[in-house]
């Protein structure tokens, strides 16, 4: 299990073919390193002292050579060790994170997923660090200070005894330091990763914290975190900083020595300059090995400290096994056998008591209770997501506790009250189950759904029709599909043949000639999409190309006077009113910014109209070019204007055309609009409202149209596609649970444990996927569902009544209620 590897056990399993690389080359860069001192001595004493320009200049391309070698040689060293340490960082992070998605439930119900995160993320990385320098910096810093302390005794043992003497003071003091630093580095590590726990508790309940307005209550608790964290921190870094100052001191010192006893010597003519020179300049290189020595060493410290907290903290067993060995998962049929079961937490809770119950194959039972009776912990226990603590629970005779996880995984399917939804497409998340069971199999490819099996799925789930909407609003990119586009065009025009004139009355359709009362002034001028993001409406009426064609069209002052006259009609009207949305719903100034209107309203009020400019001017542009008649109708489009925009559309086209082709793409019936989704190119229109009953108009002439077209199954493959979000924060509750039930339906399992399955569906939906259990998947799988409307219990083959853990009553419906027990007071009350 990878929480009792020590962390050396990631050096010796690290690439040894690099690791022997390292060592060659750590070899050759020492020896690059001690050939300068040599080549100082050489320089004074003979080229300088002998004045021979040759050996200058040779000594000298020597020294040179040594040096960029030395560099080149390190730079080679830290590449590789980079390497060894982040590999071993990944194969670290790979193998823990492994290793948690396999601990119990029972785990994670205490543990902090912020501690989880960190720990994986952040308190591995000095490992990695570790692991990376292990062999280069202590191989190389050993070798070199051992070739430094030689040259010098080469040099002169008296000196050289000297000035290793005060070494192995330091080696004596700096582990006593370490271990305070280790033991102070501890409580920082707990104490950071307390911290990390509150702040993810902080957050995940921050609508509770708003709710009760208790800041100043979690301020308190994160403030007496931070101030522990402080107080620790001092110790540390001081005890960490303070290896480093003892260090430095008897570095420092070490050249005071050398002075006085090499200068002495030199004076007494006992040793040559240049042999001194060179001595003072070894000794100073000898630091660069030692300090590197002593980094290395805190490195290994905090490593050690920050890594075997980790395993620490994950040294957990897991409670069953992933896989059989030398066998395939079994494959039950789903006869269910629970004797005497029970099931006690921590702090010895009985959570379940003595349950007895039996399922054959196919049969269908309904676990109903009060609030914590223990429904959900027994379908838990059944699906092995808790493991029991006594009796037995047997599936076709297998003990349940016994089973490979595979085992239970290939042949159940899961339904969460909360279901997660993971990042990524609703496909992905559809197929998330099979793709799991799958995993390893060479036939995957072949045994995984079909299209139309996931089809069926979504349509018995009913997220049929949100994934053909996704399908709808998505934006195709002509180039990697332009058969669908041109089917796409065709179902336009029949669209629009077989339905343009019974849905007049609820869509504008885009007609060349036509003033478009349901669209902006500005898409009125363009009648189009913009290809560049100059052109895009926010940044169109600031585009010089474009203020200068309204120059040139004679609709800039019309336009500057709309936009005056909707904003003074505006505040006149809602100026007194509260920002509510009922009132400003025909408004054509959103809410957030009226009061920036009114103030302008005041300003402008007594300007002449061309004398308005900068933001001003630019407010009044805005607002006229967002003005929809159809929509703003606290302000009237004057006739004389709305012939002139029409006219304006015609010069823009042409201008467009003329001087910039790639700017623009105009809308033709029989041209595809690439900036646009799949309903709008259809539709070739706007809404003229956004009820939901012209809605389904819309969507009812799309289907049939799609249907007839051989299309559907195309869309809906498309919003397949959809990407779902952050734990599918784009899909709404109901929406995640039916993608779930989705889910289990397309694995087809033998058994299915649903726990509230439905609880976030509307009536009709709840009805309709109940109906559907009954009819298609009795007799199928046998089936588990805890359920809380106890009108959708009468047709399940057993009803199961629980109370305070313990199963109260079993038995069908009708005879249950014939008894007038617990099932009868649930559903009628207590007399």
């Amino acid at each position: 299990m990878i929480t009792k590897r020590p962390l050396s056990y990631w050096v010796k399993t690290s690439d040894l073919k690099i690791q022997l690389l390292l060592v060659a080359i750590i070899l050759i860069t020492v020896a690059t390193r001690v050939l300068p001192l040599e080549m100082q001595k050489k320089i004074i004493n003979q080229a300088i002292s002998m004045r021979k320009i040759d050996l200058l200049f040779m000594y000298c391309g020597f020294y040179l050579a040594a040096v960029v070698s030395a560099s080149l040689l390190k730079g080679v060293i830290t590449l590789l060790q980079t390497y060894l340490g982040q590999k071993a960082l990944a194969r670290m992070r790979k193998d823990l994170y492994a290793h948690v998605l396999t601990l119990p439930l029972s785990y994670f119900r205490k543990a902090n997923p912020g501690m989880v995160v960190s720990s994986l993320v952040t308190e591995l990385a000095p490992a990695g660090e570790f692991v990376g320098q292990s062999i280069a910096v202590p191989v190389t810093n050993i070798l070199t200070l051992l070739t430094f302390a030689g040259y010098l005794f080469y040099l002169n043992p008296t000196m050289a005894g000297i000035s290793v003497a005060l070494y192995p003071i330091v080696i004596f003091l700096i582990p006593k330091l370490q271990k305070r630093s280790n033991r102070a580095n501890k409580k920082r590590v707990d104490i950071t990763r307390n911290l990390s726990s509150r702040i993810n508790e902080t957050v995940t309940g921050i609508h509770e914290i708003h709710g009760n307005g208790s800041y100043n209550i979690e301020n308190r608790k994160y403030g007496k975190f931070v101030e522990e964290l402080f107080k620790i921190r001092i110790v540390w870094i001081l005890y960490k900083q303070g290896i480093k100052v003892l260090n430095n001191f008897f570095q420092n010192l070490g050249p005071f020595l050398l002075f006085l006893v090499g200068g002495y010597m030199a004076i007494q003519g006992r040793f040559d300059l240049g042999a001194l020179v060179a001595f003072l300049s070894a000794y100073e290189k000898i630091y660069d090995p030692w300090k590197e020595l002593m980094d290395f060493y805190q490195v290994h410290n905090d490593a050690t400290v920050r890594y075997n907290r980790v395993m620490e903290y994950f040294d957990t067993v897991p409670e069953f096994e992933l896989e059989p060995k030398d066998r395939k998962p079994l494959e039950l049929k789903g006869e269910i056998n629970v004797q005497n079961l029970g099931f006690t937490v921590a702090g010895g809770i009985r959570l379940l008591k003595q349950i007895n119950m039996n399922l054959k194959p196919g049969e269908q039972m309904a676990l109903v209770g009060f609030s914590g009776s223990g429904k959900s912990t027994l379908a838990q226990c059944v699906s092995q997501l808790y493991k029991y603590t006594g009796g037995s629970v047997k599936i076709d005779g297998y003990e349940v506790s016994d089973l490979t996880k595979a085992d239970v995984i290939n042949n159940t399917g899961i339904v969460a009250q909360d279901p997660y939804i993971f990042s990524g497409t609703i496909r992905e998340n559809l197929l998330y189950s099979c793709t799991a069971m799958l995993e390893g199999d060479p036939e995957a490819d072949s045994k995984m759904p079909s299209r139309d099996a996931m089809i069926e799925a979504i349509q018995q789930a009913g997220i049929f029709v949100d994934v053909l909407r996704f399908g709808m609003n998505t934006v195709l990119d002509p180039e990697k599909d332009p058969e669908l586009v041109e089917r796409i065009v065709r179902i336009r025009k029949n669209f629009h043949t077989e339905f343009g004139e019974q849905l007049a009355d609820s869509v504008e359709f885009y007609q060349d000639g036509e003033y478009l009362e349901y669209s902006s002034v500005m898409s009125n001028i363009t009648f189009g999409n913009a290809k560049s993001d100059d052109f895009a409406s926010k940044n169109l009426f600031k585009n010089s190309f474009f203020i200068e064609f309204l120059k040139e069209a004679q609709l800039e002052t019309p336009l500057l006077s709309l936009g005056r006259e909707a904003a003074k009609q505006t505040v006149d009207i809602l100026g007194n009113l509260p920002p509510d949305e009922v009132f400003f719903e025909q408004s054509p100034i959103p809410t957030e910014e009226f009061e920036d209107y009114k103030k302008l309203v005041n300003r402008i009020d007594d300007i002449p109209l061309q004398e308005i400019e900068g933001e001003d001017r630019d407010m009044l542009m805005r607002l006229a070019m967002n003005f929809i008649p159809g929509k703003h109708k606290m302000v009237a489009l004057p006739d004389l204007l709305r012939n002139l925009l029409l006219d304006g559309r015609k010069m823009f086209y042409e201008k467009v055309s003329e001087e910039m082709p790639e700017a623009f793409s105009f809308f033709k019936m029989t041209d595809y609009i690439n900036s646009q989704t799949i309903l709008d190119n259809v539709l070739f229109g706007k809404p003229k409202s956004d009820h939901p009953k012209v809605q389904d108009a819309i969507n009812q002439s799309m289907i049939q149209l799609l249907i007839e077209e051989d299309l559907l199954e195309k869309v809906v493959e498309i919003g397949m596609e959809f990407d779902v979000g952050t734990k599918g924060d784009k899909l709404s509750g109901g929406q995640r649970q039916k993608l779930a039930i989705a889910r289990t339906f397309l694995k087809n399992p033998p058994i299915m444990i649903m726990d509230e399955a439905t609880s976030a569906l509307d009536n009709a939906s709840q009805n309709r996927i109940q109906t559907l259990l009954e009819t298609k998947w009795k007799g199928k799988s046998t089936l588990i569902a805890v359920i809380h409307r106890l009108d959708t219990i009468k047709n399940y083959d057993k009803v199961a009544v629980m109370k305070a853990g313990k199963l109260m009553e079993v038995g069908p419906y009708e005879e249950l209620m014939r008894k007038k027990g617990m099932l009868y007071e649930l559903v009628h009350g207590a007399d």
